[in-house]
């Protein structure tokens, strides 16, 4: 008995190249820090680097990517709130100035 109609996963293939980008991110990463001429970016480069890498967890293993639309947005949705949350944390105790 199935809960819903199936959805073709990807091939191992697949996998192997996320995780290939995925590694190639995080050396990325590591390289920017260590970058002194990136160190005025080098928080914003590094949150979106790893928004990246979220994304293609969350996508991918975890199969958000090929699940109903209404999870991505009980997930995606929350996930906004909380950005903003910080964001206007940030603003409020002055994060964001020099």
């Amino acid at each position: 008995m199935s809960n819903g109609p199936e959805h073709a996963h990807p091939s191992t293939r697949t996998y192997v190249l996320v995780a290939a980008i995925l590694a190639v991110i995080t050396a990325v990463e590591v390289a920017v820090f260590y970058l002194e001429a990136l160190d005025p970016v080098l928080v914003p480069v590094l949150l979106t680097l790893s928004a990246a890498k979220f994304t293609m967890v969350v996508g991918l293993f975890m199969h958000l990517k090929f699940d109903a639309r209404l999870f991505r947005a009980l997930f995606i949705g929350p996930l906004f709130v909380a950005i903003a949350v910080m964001m206007a944390m940030f603003l409020m105790y002055g994060v964001f100035r020099g």
